[in-house]
């Protein structure tokens, strides 16, 4: 077994903390750097940053929605390690070997340009750019011990990052989109998004415009909390 490099022991350490990292990292940032009114001291580009961020979120959980509701990939490791009984080719998966994080990249970014702040967007992307890529880096050092000439054949022909859409036809072809799938997997990371997104919205308008923005925090909670409640009591399944 070829030894590790520095990038992979880098990566199996964000693997195992990822779910405090990532949390730790943003709340750093938004309390370090206050979100901005103006970009280059123009107030009409925080118009801008704002539509772009939230096409970029929309772009992340859409991509999310149809790599999960056609086939899903468990990412969670065993025992906080990186680990795969399998090696998923198909749905989503046969454009990109990480559409997943391909996906949380978006809605990151997404968030940190709503953001404002241009030291949120360059430290918030690089580091999380810079995370992404070392658990790639992790992840692929093991299927390539476990699964050998079988995952060699699979990255030379797949893209790593961006998806190859041109095949996206024949990658669905006989598989049905599972909606109730992305529902029950995936709802938190919708939820997550839209919170991030309103409260930025709420901090910005100096809270003197929070009503609507308000509403709709308190149905996403409501949301939340039915999706969970109903998942917990098996009501909801997949």
């Amino acid at each position: 077994m070829q030894q590790k490099s520095p990038l992979v022991r880098i990566g199996d350490f964000f693997f195992r903390y990822r779910n405090f990292i990532f949390p730790a990292i943003l709340i750093a940032l938004f309390l370090l750097f206050l979100p901005s009114h103006e970009i280059f001291g123009q107030e009409y580009l925080e118009g801008i940053s704002n539509f772009i961020g939230a096409l970029l979120v929309l772009a992340g959980l859409a991509l999310r929605a149809v790599v999960v509701g056609f086939a899903y990939i468990k990412r969670g490791g065993l025992n906080k390690q990186v680990y795969a009984d399998n090696l998923v080719v198909e749905g989503f998966f046969t454009l990109s070997r990480n559409p997943l994080y391909c996906a949380n990249m978006l809605i990151y970014s997404g968030i940190f340009v709503t953001d404002g702040n241009l030291w949120v967007m360059a430290i918030g992307i690089g580091s999380f750019l810079f995370i992404y890529e070392s658990i790639i880096a992790a992840e692929e050092y093991f299927l390539r011990n476990k699964f050998g000439a079988e995952y060699e054949k699979y990255c030379a022909i797949t893209p790593k990052w961006i998806p190859n859409f041109r095949k996206f036809r024949a990658a669905t072809q006989g598989m049905k989109f599972n909606f109730r799938k992305v529902l029950v997997k995936d709802y938190s990371t919708f939820a997550s998004s839209a919170i991030a997104l309103l409260f930025l919205h709420m901090y910005k308008s100096d809270f003197s415009n929070w009503e609507p923005f308000g509403a709709l925090l308190a149905l996403v909670l409501l949301l939340t909390l039915g999706i969970r409640i109903l998942k917990k009591t098996g009501v909801l399944t997949v």
